[in-house]
């Protein structure tokens, strides 16, 4: 399971009496691209050690907004992250996870979206999403990336919604990053994309692929795998563009340098949320080079609208990737991390202020379903 350090109200106790074995986590209280130092790696895995488990996957090492751009301190931030790599590998890290989203981590519209059976869960609602943009963030230019349709149905939402509910919107969108307790300001997301101005698609995963050059040479000398997980959501938001939303977007990445270190995320509800992403399909053609599973589920709608489904009943078939994810395994003589990820709120964890989606007793669902699972298909 994913445990956000000290100050998360889910322990590792609670982790441990779930039956893990392992623990992911991340130092997220060291400043994105300063050098995580042998001694905070070492308090961090004495924690975990001492509560009777293992940490050999980091998630995430946050890679600085200068690296995504190429501008500014991105030399001297590639050497720190170059220098990370080396001290978690003489920890005993294994697989270190990183994304390439400009400004915002994952996003939702609603973080505490109720279900029919009153539990919470994570939702994009786009139409609610274009409401954001136009009228409470202001975006200048939004509104030439949508049609009349688009906009006048964002305008509709807007104008029902109660000053609560736009509050929430508001909160929601401006989440900030995971792990932190500050959620980003409209100001300082405005700023951070207009630093993004003239950057396109190419141009971006031309900085992933320069990015990658620098330091998979490094992480194959330390013996760690570097798995990048994909866009959530996996499409452009903001005017900002996605670059690891699809298919062909995770083969140019494995082949812009092919070397074995250079590895994938395997998150089925980031990509499970395009219909055209045929999961299995990818576990069958890049399986050799993913080093990490996210197996969660999502329910989405024509409109582009989706939620975290429960783990077994959704839009993802988890049957077929559990049972390609234990092929896979079983014919490359190897293990792959496995976590269950966003989970619902629920239950005695409804009173309990977690960071959303993470809560302890629906990722522990989850965890139990998965876990069935993989005995069923065994």
């Amino acid at each position: 399971m994913r445990w956000y350090g000290p100050g998360d109200t889910v322990q590792l106790s609670d982790i441990r009496q779930a039956g893990c074995t392992g623990v992911v986590t991340a130092l997220h209280h060291i400043p994105v691209g300063d050098v995580w130092s042998k001694e905070e790696i070492s308090k961090r895995k004495g924690l975990i050690t001492a509560a009777g488990m293992e940490w050999t996957v980091v998630e995430s090492l946050p890679v600085h907004e200068d690296i995504k751009k190429q501008t500014g301190n991105y030399k001297r931030y590639i050497q720190n992250y170059q220098e990370s790599l080396r001290h978690l590998a003489a920890a005993g890290i294994t697989v270190v996870t990183y994304n390439f989203m400009p400004v915002l981590d994952w996003l939702r519209t609603d973080i505490h979206y109720r279900m029919p059976d009153g539990s919470l869960a994570l939702y994009f609602q786009r139409t609610a999403f274009i409401a954001f943009d136009l009228f409470l963030l202001k975006r200048p230019g939004a509104e030439k990336e949508y049609s009349s349709g688009e906009i006048a149905g964002a305008r509709l939402h807007f104008e029902s919604m109660s000053v609560k509910e736009q509050e929430d919107l508001y909160r929601s969108a401006l989440l900030g990053l995971p792990g932190s307790n500050e959620a980003f300001t409209a100001s300082r997301v405005l700023k951070a994309i207009k630093e993004y101005a003239g950057i396109d698609t190419k141009e971006l995963k031309e900085n992933l692929f320069y990015f990658l050059g620098q330091i998979v040479p490094e992480a194959e000398k330390q013996g760690l795998k570097l798995a990048i997980h994909p866009d959530d959501p996996p499409f452009p938001v903001l005017g900002l563009p996605r670059i690891v939303s699809t298919e062909n977007d995770l083969r140019e990445i494995l082949t812009a340098v092919p070397s074995p270190a250079n590895g994938l995320c395997f998150c089925t509800g980031s990509l499970g949320v395009r219909p055209e992403n045929d999961l299995t399909g990818i576990l069958q053609r890049m399986g050799n080079r993913i080093y990490f599973l996210h197996l969660r589920n999502i329910r989405r709608s024509p409109e582009g609208d989706f939620y975290e489904a429960d783990h077994l009943s959704g839009d993802v078939d988890m049957y077929s990737v559990m049972k390609e994810v234990k092929m896979l395994m079983k014919r490359e003589s190897r293990s792959i991390p496995l976590r269950p990820d966003h989970g619902r709120q629920m239950l005695d964890d409804l009173n309990k202020h977690t960071y959303p989606g993470y809560s302890a007793i629906g990722r522990l669902k989850g965890l139990a379903e998965l876990r069935g699972l993989e005995m069923g298909i065994s």
